[in-house]
């Protein structure tokens, strides 16, 4: 026999979802309808990527009251937009393209894309990809650089010992680290215009 349950949707009451291009953003806002238990108000509004654009949302979205932006982003574009979220104090969800691809009624352009990540995230249908914290960004970052420039100093450290071996100096022959100390100072010599043998 079947019995009624207790059981209640959960939705998240106020929820923004943005579908972000590398121009402009499109934001789907869906609230309760006041005075209408069960009924949502829905709102898509396309917004330039640019930094007053985005401060603009934020105020209008915290007007409207939304406490969870849900975003999808297949390149980097989502990320000056979740810094600027995350620090005006908004929960903000990035999500994983393929985990929102493979639930069915997927729509295929942006206003319509927008519209359906707001409904699977109000319903709490998606979960949010990992984006370490603030402090472990600005390390990540910074490690990144500094393996970005040991590799383009040693590109550059092979470039100078090949232009020595198509020139026929040997330098390498006779010192154990071209740029090392006493490397650096034969090399300082060639510079000068020393030709001792």
């Amino acid at each position: 026999m079947l019995e009624e349950t207790q059981d209640t949707e959960e939705i998240i009451e106020r929820v923004a979802a943005l579908d972000i291009g590398k121009a402009e953003i499109v934001c789907c806002t869906r609230v309760p309808r006041d005075g209408s238990p069960g009924r949502r108000m829905q709102e898509v509004v396309t917004y330039p990527t640019m930094t007053r654009s985005l401060l603009g949302m934020s105020d209008h979205l915290r007007c409207l009251g939304v406490t969870r932006m849900v975003m999808e982003a297949t390149s980097d574009y989502w990320r000056p937009a979740f810094y600027l979220l995350e620090a005006a104090g908004f929960e903000v969800w990035l999500v994983n393209a393929e985990d929102v691809k493979h639930l069915p009624g997927r729509a295929k352009t942006d206003k319509l894309d927008a519209v359906w990540l707001a409904k699977i995230a109000e319903r709490q249908m998606i979960r949010p990809s990992f984006v370490p914290p603030r402090e472990i960004r600005a390390l990540r970052d910074l490690t990144r650089y500094r393996t970005d420039l040991v590799a383009a100093r040693t590109s550059e450290k092979q470039r100078v010992e090949k232009l020595l071996e198509d020139a026929q100096i040997k330098l390498s022959t006779v010192a154990s680290d071209v740029f090392g100390s006493s490397g650096r100072d034969m090399l300082a010599a060639l510079i000068a215009g020393a030709r001792d043998h």
